[in-house]
């Protein structure tokens, strides 16, 4: 089972481009972020002659979260929910069930300056995460999505000139470090040492080329299903093509 996750930073605007990685890679589930758009104009028909099914929730210009299903996962064993428990965060969290397995797709909001109410929004968003995680730990639980932290050095280029920005600085790190604790990074634990970027600035020239970028989506899973993943890997290439996302598709392969 192929499993990924993408902010496609408007799902209209990416049409050519999800279509064209869909072809090559045929996930079975694919988990976005950042769609831009209401419900009634998501483009589910464009998915569903693709044999996917479609779950989606979003507003017009912001946030929005959605995940497509390959038609073979039975649907009868699917429940989707958005939102934490009491709907807080609603286009920015999904939460996915199927058989044993549980995972929670997010859009962590930026946080903007570490002087805004953003910041501190960000915060307590993570530790809503955090609640979640402590509540499915012992399952096969994924985290996934869009986190807006690069946790480490290596996660970003430059990073001596990055101490002061919100998805690096030590405090947000130090909280994400926190939030995450007991899962395994997925992407360092099959590239233990590689610079390897998730989002590529617009207004960087070349910066995939000159691999200018950051690390700020990620896949983390628990104990029990970490062991049943097999790879985990950017398509950092897909940021090339023309009018990509700033992002890149981030994905794992599973043995079910």
């Amino acid at each position: 089972m192929i499993i990924a996750t993408f902010n496609v930073n408007s799902v209209r605007t990416r049409l050519h481009i999800l279509e064209r990685w869909l072809d090559e890679v045929r996930p079975d589930m694919l988990f976005m972020q950042e769609t831009k758009t209401q419900d009634e104009s998501f483009p589910e028909s464009f998915f569903t002659q693709r044999n996917y099914r479609c779950y989606y929730h979003g507003e017009k210009m912001y946030n929005g979260v959605a995940l497509i299903v390959k038609g073979v996962i039975e649907d009868e064993y699917v429940h989707v929910t958005f939102g934490f428990n009491d709907g807080e965060y609603d286009t920015r969290v999904l939460t996915f069930r199927y058989r044993d397995m549980i995972i929670l797709n997010t859009y962590v909001p930026q946080g903007k300056d570490m002087n805004s109410p953003d910041f501190q929004t960000k915060k307590e968003f993570l530790s809503r995460v955090r609640d979640v995680i402590e509540r499915e730990m012992s399952s096969c639980f994924m985290w996934l999505g869009d986190i807006n932290v690069a946790p480490e050095a290596i996660d970003v280029t430059h990073p001596e000139n990055k101490k002061k920005h919100v998805c690096f600085c030590e405090e947000i790190r130090r909280v994400y470090a926190d939030t995450k604790r007991g899962l395994t990074d997925l992407h360092r634990k099959f590239n233990p040492d590689s610079a390897v970027y998730t989002f590529y600035d617009y207004r960087v020239p070349d910066a995939v080329e000159r691999n200018i970028g950051w690390r700020i989506d990620h896949m983390l899973a628990s104990e029990r299903l970490s062991e049943r993943v097999k790879s985990c890997e950017a398509d950092t290439y897909v940021r090339t093509w023309p009018r990509p996302s700033d992002h890149v598709p981030l994905r794992c392969e599973i043995v079910v």
